[in-house]
């Protein structure tokens, strides 16, 4: 061979390495499966294909849950898939998930510290007449809310006798996130408004408002979205005010607007809590591989590009850099009525798990 030969061999073999380290590889390709709550369905969705786009060696499947069900469904291994990326609406219940997976298996649920990916808080959503009748001075009360529920009958509280009976909606606090904040700070209020501990659950004050609110509420629904597509459907006399996330609340804002000719306003609580969806990467059943680009997921999601996509999409952002109202397309330039970049009252964190789990209790045994 000559010379010449063997240094046109060498090119060509130094170039096919060379593509060879840059194109899919058979067999390299990786399948994520993220579990969220439905409050993230639709803007993961996007993201979905804005990844795989950039990606296309990893396919991501999604599913979604109520946030409860995501911790319950994977302790208890009662998912017919094997989640990589679990992203509840709020992170405690991540905390929650590792104390009963170290408690039942003894070891770590999750490759890496669980990584905050959106945040959003507490609201109400009311339509406009209903929402004067009920809160004159144009603040949020949950005891005047109690009392419309109780006395059940619009004409009996202030409103139009022709609305018919009173209709308050929430989420089923034994499976979604939005439901357990609801109730925690609905006894924080029949509480007096301290800070609220277990003992609070045992008067019979806070025993009856369960009782009365499950009695209330008929079949709750499982998750956020759902509700608020409910509530939306329903309209005026079958739905008059629901507790959900401001993320929805600024989304379907449209759709009600358009569905029912007229759009619901938005009334922040005070205090509220802010809930942080956050991701983690499990570890049963997942190799090294596979948590690898996992992780590079949920970079792709913290991004800045990424970010503004939740911004569209009515969640506030956790990457500092950017700016709700600056964002193209952002809810909080529509003047959707109610919305409020920076909220007047007390925003705090989740309640500690301790209180969770006496709302579920106190829910599961009301009648």
């Amino acid at each position: 061979m000559s010379k010449t030969t063997q240094t046109a061999l060498s090119t060509l073999i130094a170039l096919i390495s060379l593509g060879a380290a840059y194109a899919p590889l058979p067999g390299v390709s990786q399948t994520l499966t993220i579990v969220s709550g439905s409050e993230l369905q639709e803007p993961l969705r996007l993201l979905e294909q804005r990844y795989e786009q950039q990606n296309p060696n990893v396919q991501i499947e999604l599913e979604f849950q109520g946030s409860q069900d995501i911790v319950n469904k994977y302790v208890d291994d009662n998912n017919d898939f094997d989640p990589t990326i679990l992203i509840p609406a709020n992170g405690q219940l991540l905390d929650e998930l590792a104390q009963r997976w170290q408690t039942q298996y003894g070891d770590e649920p999750f490759y890496d510290a669980p990584q905050p990916v959106a945040k959003t808080m507490l609201v109400a959503v009311a339509w406009p007449e209903r929402a004067q009748a009920l809160f004159p001075s144009g603040q949020f009360q949950w005891l005047r809310l109690e009392d419309a529920m109780a006395k059940s009958n619009w004409g009996d509280i202030g409103g139009n006798q022709g609305w018919g009976s009173f209709d308050f909606v929430t989420t089923d606090p034994t499976r979604s996130n939005s439901g357990q904040l609801t109730l925690s700070l609905w006894t924080q209020a029949e509480a007096g408004g301290g800070t609220l501990d277990q003992g609070d659950f045992g008067s019979s004050d806070v025993q009856a408002l369960f009782s009365l609110v499950k009695r209330s509420v008929y079949q709750p629904p499982r998750s956020t979205d759902t509700l608020l597509q409910e509530f939306i459907t329903r309209g005026p006399n079958d739905a008059d005010i629901a507790t959900v996330y401001e993320s929805i609340a600024l989304h379907r804002w449209d759709q009600a607007s358009t569905t029912k000719g007229q759009p619901y306003q938005i009334l922040y609580l005070d205090p509220t809590i802010e809930t942080v969806s956050t991701a983690a990467i499990a570890r049963r059943n997942i190799g090294n591989g596979e948590a690898k680009a996992a992780r590079n997921f949920i970079d792709f999601l913290t991004a800045p590009e990424q970010q503004e996509v939740f911004v569209q999409f009515g969640f506030r952002p956790i990457n500092e850099s950017v700016d709700l109202q600056s964002v193209p397309d952002s809810p909080w330039s529509e003047n959707i009525p109610g919305a409020e970049v920076d909220p007047t009252g007390q925003v705090t964190e989740p309640p500690e798990r301790v209180i969770v789990e006496e709302v579920i209790r106190q829910w599961q045994r009301a009648n």
